[in-house]
């Protein structure tokens, strides 16, 4: 490595819910823990992935579900801080440490660091109806999107709508309490959209989204650290080749790719809005009108994040702990034709995507290198743990995700 990180500030993995299998913390381990930086990390339980990694110093097994008194989170976290007994860089996995770390920042700033932010704009970001109104406030392409808030409403919209359409839960934090779906659910008919509606009560929590057709489509990610100036120092894209559940779901597979107008496009509306932190884009490129549509943002580090790295060695979680702890963020090319694959989930994601047909044109004929989620040579025991605790109830979780992605939708075929 042509830098040193500060091996006197350690690290700290953050996130609240019931997800052990998170290949993104894991990612994040030994990102850092290769570095020297002692690392840490709040677990489920003694036995997950992320607590077998030889880079792990210590896992404060803290079981959460998102869905707790906020007071009581920070609580735990000083808590945490006051163990670890030194200043400590937080890196935030899912949306509700991002929003939380963000909205109590004069209560952690003494034990940890972490980016100063406007303390509103993580969960206004993480919403989908606040990102929508950013995006139509600063000029950014984003799909037309409706924010039903009853079922009478949802009734109209279908009434109107064109299927099929895209349903996400609304907010951070509601989507652990009162989730609509079980994730991004595409639905293919007013029949099937009001048989879910049912079941949403009388505030459904949810965005009905226009759905961008995938064979006019091509989904791309941004991955970037900021500063306290919102100034990029470290900004890489990719084009994204599988997900699960297919179109809809967390990444699978991806590859690096440049794309200059989609940083600049990136910069820009970060520039704007006056983030500073890590963040994860997902946004799709419409071939019918040519623009990049803005789908999710995340304000923290995304489980894919080490897919990129720069010449230099620099990945957005050291780009942010290089930054927090006063050090120069070296700059480099982005590694183009890289590619990163989760093992767990790409496998049944390659056989869905080979039925549908569906291909990327951007991606590469041939990877430069692969990173693989969970295996590594020099930090085996995660990808043991993984399969140990993946192979049945995985499974299952694999078949709800998709039956939750096909809930409510009526084939085409048999409406014809």
């Amino acid at each position: 490595m042509p830098f040193a990180a500060d091996r006197d500030v350690p690290g700290l993995i953050v996130k609240f819910g019931d997800y052990p299998l998170h290949h993104g913390g894991v990612g994040a381990i030994r990102s850092l823990g290769r570095l020297g930086v002692p690392m840490y990390a709040i677990t489920e339980d003694p036995y997950t992935p992320a607590a077998s990694s030889r880079f792990l110093e210590r896992a404060f097994v803290w079981p959460t579900r998102g869905t707790e008194d906020a007071g009581r989170l920070v609580e735990g976290l000083l808590r945490i801080g006051r163990r670890i007994g030194r200043p400590a860089v937080l890196v935030p996995t899912d949306e509700e440490a991002a929003v939380l770390i963000a909205e109590h920042q004069d209560e952690l700033a003494g034990p940890f660091l972490f980016p100063r932010v406007a303390p509103g704009l993580p969960r206004r970001l993480a919403s989908k109806q606040g990102l929508h109104e950013l995006c139509v406030e600063h000029g950014i392409a984003t799909p037309e999107a409706a924010f039903p808030r009853t079922y009478d409403e949802i009734v109209a919209f279908a009434d109107k709508a064109r299927f099929p359409v895209v349903a996400k839960n609304l907010e951070a934090f509601v989507r652990r309490s009162r989730p609509a779906v079980g994730g991004t659910t595409r639905i293919d008919t007013r029949e099937g959209l009001l048989a879910l509606a049912r079941d949403w009560g009388e505030r459904p929590g949810v965005i009905l989204q226009e759905y961008l057709p995938r064979e006019d489509a091509e989904d791309w990610i941004v991955h970037a650290y900021f500063d306290r100036d919102a100034t990029p120092l470290a900004l890489f894209t990719g084009v994204k080749v599988r997900s699960w559940p297919p179109h809809a779901g967390m990444t699978a597979n991806a590859y690096v790719v440049d794309n200059p107008e989609l940083a600049d496009l990136a910069a820009r509306f970060i520039k704007q809005i006056g983030f500073s932190g890590i963040i994860d884009l997902d946004l799709r490129f419409d071939r019918r009108d040519g623009q990049y549509k803005l789908l999710d943002f995340n304000p923290r580090m995304g489980a894919q994040f080490r897919l990129f790295e720069n010449e230099s060695g620099v990945d957005v979680v050291r780009a942010m702990h290089l930054d927090l702890t006063g050090r120069h963020v070296p700059e480099g090319e982005q590694r183009a034709g890289h590619r990163f694959v989760v093992e767990n989930i790409d496998l049944p994601a390659l056989l869905a995507y080979r039925r549908s047909g569906y291909t990327t044109p951007h991606a590469p004929a041939r990877a430069s290198g692969t990173e693989l989620a969970w295996f590594a040579g020099d930090d085996p025991l995660p990808f043991v743990t993984m399969l140990a605790r993946f192979v049945r109830p995985g499974a299952r979780h694999l078949y709800q995700l998709w039956r939750t992605n096909r809930r409510g939708a009526v084939r085409r075929g048999a409406v014809r």
